[in-house]
């Protein structure tokens, strides 16, 4: 949806996610589904949904193409939360949720840039 690419996915029993490591670029991310299985990571993370919504942390993802990716996301279905638009900051860039609620913000600000 963003524009990753895959690097290894690693699946649960019930098919959610365990483990992917994304690429972009020369970047990595890597991340996991919610899962409710007692452990101490799992004692420790929420789903949205389960929280009315809100986040504790959201990342902000640098693209060339704010546009691009921007039509991506809409094109998955993913709810758009704050639309596209030029920043006062610099870059252009959006906010959305990815497919299990979470919050992302996407643009083409460019923190290594700025002086």
């Amino acid at each position: 949806m963003f524009g990753f690419e895959r690097h290894a996915v690693y699946s649960n029993e019930d098919g959610s996610i365990a483990h992917a490591q994304l690429v972009m670029g020369g970047g990595m991310l890597m991340l996991g589904s919610e899962r409710s299985d007692g452990s101490e990571w799992s004692e420790r993370i929420r789903q949205p949904d389960e929280m009315g919504g809100v986040e504790t942390q959201a990342p902000y993802l640098v693209v060339s193409d704010a546009d691009a990716v921007y039509a991506r996301v809409r094109e998955a279905g993913a709810p758009i939360v704050l639309e596209i638009r030029d920043e006062d900051y610099g870059g252009r860039g959006f906010s959305c949720r990815d497919l299990e609620g979470h919050l992302w913000s996407v643009g083409s600000y460019d923190p290594w840039a700025v002086k």
